[in-house]
């Protein structure tokens, strides 16, 4: 045990260092994981073609709802972990750590089985059509079936890093990455197994890195780890979990339904290239919302430990700094999708002397995804501060005002805009409700932070 690694010093270190040493190993780790949906997208639409991107674009949806019940034990499990040890409370600590695995095994358990039962009628719902449906269907089998695992190893890397590991919750996603670029290219180009051939990537690349996680909490040296007793699932904690995870919960639910009204509205005024466009567009959006998360997965640990031990003046510090950090990162995604949308587009597209039939399809999903990233990023540089204070609430416990700007955005804001906009300007209408309804909801996230800083300072003096 090393005092590199004691969690003791988030209350005493220099902020800026601290912020940077939990943040770096976090946005390489969140990049990294990014790199697994990226991969796949660019050697699917590089090898079978651009129908097979409009068919993972359909499966946005589904994964979302599997990824919003890990963020709700994930990311309430991890925050918790964080505030126990923040109040030296190290039992609590591992008992949390065994709630949050007997709840993904739970939950990662009842999404595999319905998702499998029901796959069909739900890529149908999602906007799939008789040209998207086979790809689809054969990637979500795949994905759905190693489902436990997913839940199970994003669970407990969350809690490794939040409890002192930064570095080795980056290692283990940085192995999984590396593993599911190599299988990828041996499944889809050496063995012709297409887009099946990705997700079995996916799904052996992420048990390895299951494997991985669970020797570090088989480590007694470990802060908290594997012990008899802490796997009885206990109303505290587990509504603990619940409240603190459900702003990430229901942003990722919000972001499905999004995602199913955003693809009924490109299959409508753009067909399945479109939603094809949508998929790259996507991709390219969330890398850089990864590394900004990668920062508010830094933060986190530093604020929550400080809350917990009462020193206010240190979690003003680090929300200042997290939102510098998060608009230089926005900045630099607006004026790089501004200015080479076209090359960013062309990395998920199959170069004209690969597939000759496919040419004509390829340009016009280019087409729509360069018109939909121009658009989608037109207010980048400040999505950055409100992404910084939604996951700020959650680290400090304020689940409420975290959930308001969760649901605000999504449901308030963005589904009306997708539902009214395009009638006035079809597909452009589509892209412009992304950037309206960043804009609002940042302004609201601002109003939301001046009063609690008014809150913290009146601790704080």
């Amino acid at each position: 045990m090393t005092d590199k690694n004691n969690p003791a010093v988030l209350g005493t270190e220099n902020i800026g260092k601290l912020l940077m040493q939990y943040s770096i190993p976090a946005i390489m780790a969140m990049v990294a994981a990014s790199l697994y949906n990226i991969v796949d997208r660019i050697f699917i639409g590089n090898a079978v073609g651009p129908l097979a991107i409009s068919g993972l674009a359909i499966t946005f949806p589904l994964m979302n709802i599997s990824a919003a019940f890990g963020s709700l034990i994930g990311a309430g499990g991890s925050t918790l972990v964080a505030i126990k040890m923040g109040q030296k409370d190290n039992w609590g600590a591992n008992q949390i750590l065994g709630n949050a695995i007997m709840l993904n095994l739970i939950l990662g358990s009842v999404i595999m089985i319905f998702g499998l039962l029901f796959l069909n009628p739900i890529l149908y719902c999602f906007g799939a059509t008789e040209n998207t449906i086979d790809f689809a269907r054969d990637y979500m089998q795949i994905i759905l079936g190693g489902n436990v695992i997913t839940h199970v190893y994003l669970g407990m890397n969350n809690i490794m890093r939040s409890s002192g590991y930064p570095r080795k919750a980056m290692y283990t996603t940085f192995i999984a990455v590396i593993i599911n670029a190599v299988l990828d290219i041996i499944f889809i180009f050496e063995f012709g197994w297409g887009i099946r051939g990705a997700a079995i990537a996916t799904v052996i690349a992420q048990t390895i890195a299951l494997i991985w996680v669970s020797v570090h909490f088989m480590n007694k040296n470990s802060f908290i780890r594997f012990q008899k007793g802490i796997y009885t699932l206990k109303k505290r904690i587990v509504s603990g979990i619940f409240s603190i995870g459900m702003s990430p919960f229901i942003l990722n639910v919000c972001s499905c339904l999004v995602v199913i009204l955003f693809n009924t509205a490109l299959l409508t005024y753009g067909g399945d290239l479109a939603i094809g466009a949508f998929g790259i567009t996507n991709s390219v959006v969330m890398f850089f919302v990864m590394v900004v998360l990668g920062l508010t997965q830094g933060m986190q640990p530093v604020a929550g430990y400080n809350f917990g031990a009462k020193q206010f003046d240190r979690v003003l510090k680090v929300l200042n700094k997290s939102i510098i950090a998060a608009t230089c990162i926005t900045t630099i995604a607006f004026i790089v999708s501004e200015l080479f949308p076209q090359q960013l587009a062309m990395l998920f597209s199959q170069k004209d002397n690969i597939l000759s039939e496919n040419v004509e399809l390829t340009r016009q999903q280019v087409e729509y995804a360069v018109t939909g990233l121009r658009i989608t990023l037109a207010v980048f540089p400040i999505v950055g501060i409100s992404m910084v204070i939604a996951n700020f609430f959650q680290s400090i416990g304020k689940a409420k005002h975290a959930i308001f700007l969760s649901t605000t955005r999504q449901l308030i804001f963005l589904i009306p805009l997708i539902l009214i906009l395009p009638k006035f300007w079809g597909l452009t209408g589509v892209w412009l409700s992304i950037p309206i309804s960043d804009f609002i909801s940042t302004v609201l996230a601002v109003i939301l932070m001046r009063r609690q800083f008014k809150i913290l300072k009146k601790q704080t003096s």
